[in-house]
């Protein structure tokens, strides 16, 4: 096939698509007057009348009606092609995302996907805030950040992907000796642990306390999760927790009770104008699936005792 004849058979595409020379012309940029050349071209190398004049539009012949069929299947096989070469021109530029999370969000489900997307030299750089679900949501809608991972018990929105859902849990310090009771018993001499005014997890506790009347004997407001759990891992204190965040905790030295409050949804909420790089596509991805590992509850392990 002769390639310069390529211009030209676009052309013939174009105003056979619309039926006259001066709208194909506007379309292409160009001049009714070049599109004409490049119709005369066509048909005079192959003898061919490609179109009919009826009244002031033009109309395939036979030949046009015949050509068409593969001038269309031609140009969009490379229609395909350029969308390919954008992609792996994409692919092979280094995109920075900026990911806004929950301390324990980013634990739970940001950390594996950075260490494989790293290790599988994925070109994408990350800049990652940690903040409370709220904080996030502001993020994005601001376009501050790209993406943020947040709780949340709002209507799913057009930019947000459901991750998965999870409830919370009380956590206190296991007693070294005598009965374990409830965490919630042991509010009348231990602090009450608060997360961070604003967030999902200090609204649910709000409305815990408000709707149960318990009162604590003294606060210790903290500005994340880990620290809430670390309190609790030394030994003081009483806080709810996501349930997420308590698979990680040493069980031997804390108690943990599923706490009587609604559950939330975990989401990605995307910025609108975010590219979706094949890059961005497979964090996406990643998240997705590293969400559905990550509420899935592990099977129940054999004791030692058992074991043998």
């Amino acid at each position: 096939m002769d390639a310069a004849l390529l211009p030209a058979f676009h052309d013939v595409l174009i105003v056979a698509q619309t039926g006259s020379v001066g709208e194909a012309a506007r379309r292409l940029h160009k001049t009714s007057s070049a599109v004409s050349q490049q119709i005369h071209r066509v048909e005079q190398r192959f003898e061919l009348k490609l179109f009919d004049r009826v009244g002031r539009h033009l109309r395939p012949s036979s030949s046009g009606e015949a050509l068409l069929g593969a001038l269309t299947r031609l140009f969009s096989e490379a229609s395909s092609v350029e969308t390919l070469l954008e992609e792996l021109a994409a692919s092979a530029r280094v995109t920075t995302l900026r990911v806004a999370a929950a301390d324990y969000l980013g634990e739970a489900f940001l950390l594996p996907i950075l260490r494989r997307m790293f290790d599988d030299h994925v070109p994408l750089r990350f800049e990652i805030t940690t903040i409370n679900s709220p904080e996030a949501r502001r993020l994005v809608a601001s376009g501050h950040v790209d993406a943020a991972v947040i709780s949340t018990d709002r209507a799913l929105a057009p930019d947000e992907v459901a991750l998965c859902r999870q409830s919370f849990c009380w956590v206190a310090p296991r007693p070294r000796r005598g009965p374990v009771k409830s965490p919630t018993t042991l509010l009348a001499r231990e602090p009450l642990l608060r997360l961070g005014a604003g967030s999902q997890g200090r609204r649910l506790l709000d409305e815990y306390l408000g709707r149960t009347g318990l009162r604590p004997s003294s606060t210790i407001d903290v500005p994340s999760v880990s620290l809430l759990l670390s309190y609790v891992g030394h030994g003081l204190g009483v806080g709810l927790a996501p349930a997420l965040a308590v698979n990680r905790v040493d069980r031997a030295r804390v108690l943990i009770e599923p706490a009587d409050v609604p559950d939330v949804e975990v989401r990605l909420m995307l910025y609108p104008a975010l590219k979706r790089t094949a890059s961005v596509r497979r964090f996406i991805d990643e998240l997705v699936d590293e969400a559905k590992r990550a509420s899935t509850p592990a099977p129940p392990q054999r004791s030692a005792r058992a074991a043998r």
